[in-house]
C-alpha cells in the first residue's frame, strides 16, 4: 500500500504533558517500539498520541490531569498526521486556567468546535494492560469497547450516546428530587427511547459485522496463535430488535420507562435500557465463555478481537489500517504469539505503537520498526 492511502504520524511533540516538559518524536509509516524501565514515560506518549483521536484517550483521564505537575498548568500536544485527506498538522490541549471538561482541537492551525472531528482523519485503535479484564470485570468496560469499534466508522454515535446519556442523567434527576410531572418525565423518556434503539441498533450491526471479520480471519488462518471469538449483544432492547420493527420497540421502551418509574425512584438510577446490555464473548474453539479462560488464553482472545476491530476498520477505509496503540502488548505471549501478532502488524500494514520493558521481546520486529528507547523525558532512536 502506498504512503499516502496510509494513516501514520511523522512527528508528535508533547509539552507540558504528564512527565514530559517537552519532546519531539519523528518517525516513519512503519510500527514504532517504545522500551524503557517501567515509570520510563512509555505509556504517558501513547496516551498523548491517543487524544489525536476523538474522546478521553486510552485512559480516559481528566484533562486536567493531564498536565505536567511542574508546569503552567496547561499542556498541548502537536503532530504532522498523514491521512487520507492528506498529511495534516493536529493539536490539541488545554491552556493553563482553562476549566471544563472539553479540549481545544485545531486542524493546520485552525480552531475546531469539538474533538469529534478528529475521527475524519485519524482512527486508532488500543489495547491497555488495564484491558486484560475486559472478559471477567464489568459489562459497562465491554460495552466501551464494543462503542469504540462503532466509533471508527459512524462519528455520529458520540452525539447519539451522549444524548442519551443526558436524558437519562435528567430523568434520575427527576425521579430523585420527587418529581412526579408526566409531562417533564415523558419528554426526556421519549429522547431516550429515540436514542436507546439507536444505540441499540448501531451495536448489532457492529457486532454483525466483526462476526464476518472474525469468520473471515478463521477461514483463512484457522490455526491462528489468537483464537476466534464467538460475539454477541445482550440486552432487552438488542433482543425485541431482532424480531420486531424499531418503531414498535421504540414504544415499548417509552411503556416500559414510564410503567417503572417508581421502582428506578426507589433504585435511584434507571434500571432498563441499552446502558444495562453486554458484549458476550466467548472461546469459540473451546465453546467456552472468553471468562472462564485462562489469562494467556484471555489475552490471546483480546488480541484477536483487537486485530479483527483493525481490519473492519482497514476494510471500510479501503484498505487503510488504523494507528494501532499497544501498551506492554507483549505480557502473558509467549515467544511463537509475540511472532505472530508482529506478523498480523505487518499485514495489516498499520503504524503500530508499542511499549514494554524488555527489547528482545520485539526481536521479530528487527528491521522492521523504529526502536525508541525512553529515559528521563528522553525518546532515542537505538538498533535492536
Amino acid at each position: 500500500m502506498t504512503d499516502d492511502r496510509r494513516i501514520w504520524i511523522e512527528r508528535a511533540t508533547l509539552t507540558d504533558f504528564r512527565s514530559y516538559p517537552v519532546l519531539t518524536v519523528e518517525a516513519g509509516p512503519q510500527p514504532v517500539v517504545l522500551v524503557g524501565s517501567n515509570g520510563a514515560g512509555k505509556t504517558n506518549l501513547l496516551e498523548a498520541i491517543s487524544l489525536l483521536a476523538p474522546g478521553q484517550g486510552l485512559r480516559r483521564a481528566p484533562f486536567s490531569e493531564l498536565a505536567r505537575a511542574d508546569g503552567a498548568g496547561g499542556w498541548a500536544v502537536a503532530a504532522r498526521t498523514h491521512t487520507l485527506h492528506g498529511a495534516v498538522d493536529i493539536g490539541t490541549g488545554i491552556v493553563a486556567g482553562q476549566t471544563g471538561a472539553s479540549r481545544q482541537v485545531r486542524i493546520d492551525g485552525q480552531q475546531q468546535s469539538s474533538s469529534g472531528i478528529l475521527a475524519d482523519y485519524v482512527e486508532m485503535v488500543w489495547v491497555t494492560p488495564a484491558m486484560d479484564g475486559l472478559f471477567t470485570g464489568p459489562a459497562a468496560e465491554r460495552r466501551r469497547f464494543l462503542d469504540r469499534l462503532i466509533l471508527c466508522f459512524d462519528a455520529g454515535y458520540r452525539t447519539i450516546a451522549g444524548r442519551f446519556e443526558r436524558a437519562m442523567t435528567a430523568r434520575n434527576r427527576l425521579l430523585a428530587d420527587g418529581v412526579r410531572d408526566n409531562a417533564q418525565l415523558e419528554g426526556f423518556e421519549l429522547q431516550m427511547a429515540e436514542t436507546g434503539i439507536a444505540i441499540a441498533a448501531a451495536r448489532a450491526e457492529a457486532v454483525a459485522a466483526l462476526t464476518v471479520i472474525i469468520e473471515t480471519r478463521r477461514s483463512r488462518e484457522p490455526d491462528s496463535a489468537f483464537p476466534w471469538s464467538t460475539v454477541a449483544i445482550d440486552g432487552a432492547i438488542e433482543r425485541d430488535l431482532a424480531t420486531h420493527p424499531a418503531v414498535a420497540v421504540e414504544d415499548g421502551y417509552v411503556r416500559t420507562l414510564r410503567t417503572m418509574r417508581e421502582r428506578d425512584r426507589a433504585a435511584g438510577r434507571t434500571l432498563d435500557g441499552p446502558h444495562r446490555s453486554d458484549l458476550i464473548v466467548g472461546h469459540g474453539p473451546k465453546s467456552t465463555p472468553a471468562r472462564l479462560a485462562s489469562t494467556g488464553e484471555q489475552k490471546a482472545l483480546l488480541l484477536g478481537l483487537v486485530l479483527a476491530h483493525a481490519e473492519l476498520v482497514a476494510e471500510r477505509q479501503e484498505g487503510a489500517a488504523p494507528i494501532l496503540l499497544l501498551d506492554e502488548v507483549t505480557a502473558h505471549l509467549d515467544v511463537h504469539r509475540r511472532s505472530a501478532l508482529f506478523a498480523e502488524i505487518l499485514r495489516l500494514g498499520a503504524q503500530a505503537w508499542m511499549t514494554g520493558n524488555d527489547r528482545s521481546a520485539f526481536d521479530a520486529m528487527a528491521g522492521h520498526a523504529l526502536l525508541l528507547e525512553i529515559d528521563n523525558g528522553i525518546a532515542t532512536a537505538t538498533t535492536q
